[in-house]
């Protein structure tokens, strides 16, 4: 982990690697950097352990071994990973199908089969390539899922928010900080000259320049892009897939999303993305969030709303 302290703008700075990604926290502090510090350490740790709990490619996991379990069985799952499924399930619900948890098999089938940390390749032949969300059973008073098909569930889409918001917990102590995991922002309070935070929107097609500058303040900022992982196997294509055909998604760049938490913020990103411009926008007024979607074209639409966040 990188820190240091910066005694100009009395900030402090700290990155690490986590979910495949630089993470990197900064906190206006009131005192010494060495209750910042101790506060990052203690805020990254969310992200190794959200991590630890759900990714699909160890099988140790949580997520994995519930991906395997019988068919028709409540398992009982840890708070964190039902609240993770509750919500991925809810907003596929709301997108109506547009995100979808079980996506996990067609990402395989598109060569998103590796584990990034160890290099080891991971295919689950049984699962089932035509399954939904609506083949994942919860019951919140037994915190049991039942899965009713062979699937493979895939929370990348929300747990990197999840893992955010749950790290801008452990920094409440601290009134102004930033968390940017990987272009995913959640900002809290202001920056060190008292104004809001200033988060530029990655272009699309330029990568060291912006395509838009947002300010904010108590809010969370991600984008998906079409840029961001492309096929490990050559393919043309990207990991934006749309559940209903398991292919990427067209015609779409980018889809940046403000909303009050990162993984609000992060799961709508991809819904708008699969949805496209039209029904993308009307999605995220329907959930008060507002976003811009940018085509591969360059065209950009926006939230009627968005124009507050301009500086």
């Amino acid at each position: 982990m990188r820190e240091e302290a910066l005694a100009l703008d009395k900030s402090f700075v700290a990155s690490a690697v986590f979910m495949d990604t630089l993470v990197t926290i900064e906190i206006v502090c009131p005192g010494s950097a060495a209750g910042c510090a101790e506060r990052a350490q203690k805020a990254f740790a969310w992200f190794a352990h959200v991590e630890t709990l759900c990714s699909r490619f160890d099988p140790k996991s949580e997520l994995s071994r519930l991906s395997s379990s019988p068919l028709g069985v409540p398992v009982s799952v840890s708070p964190l990973l039902f609240e993770l499924i509750e919500f991925a399930c809810a907003v596929a619900r709301a997108s109506g199908g547009a995100f979808d948890p079980t996506v996990g098999r067609a990402m395989e089938a598109s060569g998103f089969n590796r584990n990034y940390l160890t290099g080891e390749q991971k295919t689950s032949d049984d699962a089932n390539a035509e399954c939904s969300y609506r083949d994942v059973a919860l019951d919140p008073e037994s915190q049991t899922v039942t899965l009713s098909k062979p699937l493979v569930l895939d929370l990348g889409a929300v747990a990197k928010g999840f893992a955010i918001d749950l790290a801008a917990e452990e920094l409440r102590p601290f009134q102004d900080f930033v968390i940017n995991a990987g272009g995913d922002i959640l900002a809290r309070g202001r920056y060190s000259s008292g104004t809001p935070w200033r988060i530029g929107i990655r272009h699309p097609r330029e990568p060291q320049a912006s395509i838009e500058t947002l300010a904010v303040s108590d809010m969370a900022v991600c984008t998906s892009g079409d840029y961001e992982r492309p096929r490990p196997d050559g393919q043309l294509g990207h990991h934006l897939l749309d559940p209903q055909t398991g292919q990427p998604v067209d015609g779409v760049a980018s889809v940046t999303v403000v909303a009050p938490s990162a993984m609000l913020a992060d799961a709508l990103s991809t819904a708008a993305f699969v949805l496209r411009p039209e029904r993308g926008i009307a999605l995220l007024e329907s959930q008060d969030v507002e976003g811009m979607i940018v085509t591969t074209d360059l065209r950009v639409f926006e939230t009627k709303g968005l124009s507050r966040y301009r500086p």
